[in-house]
């Protein structure tokens, strides 16, 4: 695309040469002449200036003598509108592999199956999405519109998965949930009767477990994206445009308000209740049935808020300090004593 295109196509304001071809995207360190980068920031726009980039997305209001800008009100979402565009995907021609295992009584639209792959009696696949290699989708799972599920996905019966979602390889949705009752010296598996529910637009990294319901239904909610080798626990309810960084495990019957930010690492107890838009620094504890009111920012274990933990934080960092300076004293108050 030329330069001045892509100005239109971000609702930008263009310094420089508009005729430019622009055939790539790339970082700011490394863009070349005919692709595109971002700078967000006074010491990227500093960089920006030594940049060898055909075009930077810059801020609205700024600009970088010698180089071919556009400012723009958001220059990293600009550069996500201007990368689908310039690099657009190739879509994979709606088909089945001759090795798929396809049951009589599924039901797939216009979709891509890839080789090896394993839909059973009562799915429901809908149209141009593709199901990768090697994946199992067991009886009743349901998928939207859109999807894509990558390459050794598996899907426990009844699952349902809205449109335009994306789950990367080795994911598991739909595993029973850890759930026992200890009676008369052993552990008796509790039943897991529930589902999964995914709605639209949701990402799920390589690698992530989210278990069904053991009663009722274990729920993420619309737009959320969750990272590689994440646990979800059954009877989890995780709400809108949420973002849960990876290592992290949520213990069963927790619940997540909307646009909550989840830090890598973060274990939560269960039957924590977590408001809209809080935020939980990466490494945090969440004890089990604690409360996190809304847009609330926390951290440590147990998670505590932001500022406290920072306080507390810089006073254990300086202990060793105050460990010398106790001795000191010690040993001065010694030698008082023993002079009288």
């Amino acid at each position: 695309m030329k330069v001045e295109e892509i100005a239109r196509l971000v609702g930008g304001h263009r310094e420089g040469d508009g005729n430019r071809e622009i055939t790539g995207v790339a970082g700011l360190e490394n863009a070349g002449p005919t692709e595109i980068t971002f700078a967000d920031g006074a010491r990227a726009l500093e960089q920006a200036a030594r940049s060898h980039a055909g075009c930077i997305l810059v801020p609205e209001k700024s600009s970088v003598g010698g180089q071919t800008t556009i400012a723009v009100k958001h220059p990293k979402l600009a550069l996500i509108q201007a990368t689908e565009a310039i690099l657009a995907k190739a879509k994979l021609e709606a088909g089945i592999h001759a090795t798929a295992v396809i049951a009589p009584g599924a039901r797939l639209a216009d979709v891509y199956v890839g080789a090896y792959a394993v839909i059973e009696e009562g799915v429901n696949i809908g149209a141009r999405s593709s199901i990768g290699a090697g994946a199992i989708l067991r009886r009743g799972v349901e998928i939207g519109s859109d999807c894509i599920l990558h390459p050794q996905v598996t899907i426990y019966p009844g699952a349902r998965i809205g449109s335009r979602v994306v789950v990367h390889s080795g994911t598991v949705i739909g595993a029973d949930g850890f759930g026992y009752v200890f009676a008369d010296g052993r552990h008796h598996k509790f039943p897991q009767l529930g589902q999964v529910v995914i709605e639209d637009d949701v990402e799920i990294g390589s690698n992530t477990t989210i278990d069904r319901g053991s009663l009722g239904n274990t729920f993420v909610g619309q737009g959320t994206k969750i990272d590689n080798l994440v646990q979800i626990a059954h009877n989890v309810r995780i709400g809108r445009h949420c973002v849960i960084a990876a290592q992290t495990g949520i213990s069963g019957s927790v619940e997540i308000g909307n646009y909550v930010v989840i830090g890598g690492q973060v274990g939560i107890g269960d039957k924590v209740r977590i408001e809209d838009q809080v935020t939980i620094g990466a490494q945090a504890g969440i004890p089990t049935g604690k409360i996190i009111r809304r847009g609330s920012a926390v951290w440590g274990t147990p998670a505590r808020p932001m500022s406290e933990f920072k306080k507390t934080h810089a006073q254990i960092s300086n202990l060793p300090n105050l460990a010398k300076k106790v001795k000191e004293l010690s040993r001065t108050a010694g030698k008082q004593g023993s002079a009288k």
